[in-house]
């Protein structure tokens, strides 16, 4: 059964914690957590980019010159894409990148994140980040007092609280987050990964179901 240290507001070992393997112990499927994080990457993207066809383009409302006797190739409009500043052929126009994918799916890729954030190292549980002020330096010493080194981390609270969001705003190496709003590809990104004790209960009970 997997088990994670519970530190308390000074970093020292409070207790330990045993996890459900069937959340944080199961296999590590690679083309799930794949297809995973293309999924939310692509939902990423905002997908407005526009290019003039020939219908488009200003000009060209009638034919450049007779068809035959000019000695010129024929011509229907100066609105076509071989001239200068036509129009696009098969250019990028506005869609959406969003892609399907099951729930089963969704919720078994964020176990096997989950799984290799534990299985590596990376998981480090606090029994409760209270900060009483919204001091970036406050909050950068909390981290430091948990071993924790300036590189990208993930913090995954309870709730985020006004202090914790103001005095995390100047952090750009940290992300904070809800349990409701972790997904495999912020597990994945970020090397070091820390839950409130209540957090990291809540969303092992949400995936357990």
């Amino acid at each position: 059964m997997p088990q994670v240290a519970v530190l308390d507001q000074t970093g020292k070992k409070k207790e330990t914690l045993e996890l459900r393997p069937e959340v944080f112990g199961v296999e590590v499927r690679v083309p799930l957590l794949h297809q995973a994080v293309t999924r939310e990457l692509a939902g990423h993207r905002a997908g407005t980019h526009d290019t003039k066809g020939r219908s488009e383009v200003s000009g060209g409302g009638r034919k450049p010159w007779r068809q035959k006797g000019t000695g010129r190739a024929r011509q229907g409009s100066i609105r076509a894409p071989q001239w200068r500043k036509g129009g696009t052929v098969f250019g990028p126009t506005p869609r959406s990148y969003a892609q399907k994918m099951p729930r089963k799916a969704r919720r078994e890729a964020l176990r096997a994140a989950l799984a290799d954030t534990v299985g590596s190292g990376e998981l480090t549980v606090v029994e409760r980040l209270d900060l009483a002020e919204p001091k970036t330096k406050a909050l950068a010493r909390r981290l430091a007092g948990l071993g924790l080194k300036p590189v990208p981390t993930l913090l995954v609270v309870s709730e985020v609280t006004e202090p914790l969001a103001r005095a995390s705003r100047n952090l750009l190496w940290l992300a904070v987050e809800t349990p409701s709003r972790v997904t495999a590809y912020r597990l994945l990104r970020h090397p070091q990964v820390v839950f409130e004790r209540a957090a990291l209960l809540a969303l092992q009970e949400e995936l357990a179901k």
